[in-house]
């Protein structure tokens, strides 16, 4: 199933409908209704490229439990369990939508599924490309899954903790930047207009 899911039809166009007729009605005239028409068309199109909340809290969900599948799989491994029994346990024991995709990739290697088909039904979630390239190169060339499914899971966690501190200094940027437009035509105001008055008071 697709990570990304498309609004209903009647809300993009109810949205760029409105957008359009508003435009129409400020503009006015035949300008009016081309700058609607365009206005509604380019709505509508925003509307249909926004992620709805359900499919944005499934994502954010999915890549959040990564790291942790990550480091369930290689504990189950080194007990010896094989790969798709691997799978199906964690899945059981993560649940959540990450679980229900571990537990489909389980399903296709029992029935004899190439690992890469298998593990494809990780592609949709963010940062699962790791693991899945760990997991086919594992099968091709022999090598110890759980090593490499731990090194991952600690890549996962020093990505999301990079990530975490970006956002958290975007945000700080973000409340800064208000309070910079509040004080920023005052300081023209106080600071510049008087000395701008000031000196062609001289020349004139």
């Amino acid at each position: 199933m697709s990570g990304r899911l498309r609004r209903p039809q009647p809300v993009t166009r109810l949205g760029g409908g409105l957008a359009g007729l508003t435009v129409a009605v400020v503009v006015g005239g035949w300008v009016g209704v081309l700058a609607g028409c365009l206005a509604g068309l380019g709505v509508e199109r925003a509307l249909r490229r926004l992620e709805p909340a359900a499919v944005r809290a499934r994502r954010q969900r999915e890549a959040a439990d990564l790291p942790l599948a990550a480091d369930l799989l290689a504990a189950v491994l080194r007990c010896g369990a094989p790969v798709d029994h691997a799978a199906t346990t964690v899945a059981g024991t993560l649940g959540g939508p990450l679980g229900q995709r571990l537990a489909r990739v389980g399903r296709a290697m029992r029935l004899g599924a190439p690992p890469d088909e298998a593990w494809a039904y990780l592609a949709p979630v963010t940062g699962a490309e790791r693991l899945i390239t760990a997991a086919v190169r594992s099968h091709d060339s022999g090598a110890a899954l759980a090593g490499a499914l731990s090194r991952v899971a600690d890549d996962l966690r020093a990505d999301r903790a990079v990530a975490t501190e970006a956002a958290a200094r975007r945000a700080g940027v973000l409340i800064v930047l208000p309070l910079g437009l509040c004080f920023l035509p005052a300081f023209v105001l106080a600071g510049l207009v008087p000395v701008i008055v000031a000196v062609l008071g001289d020349v004139l």
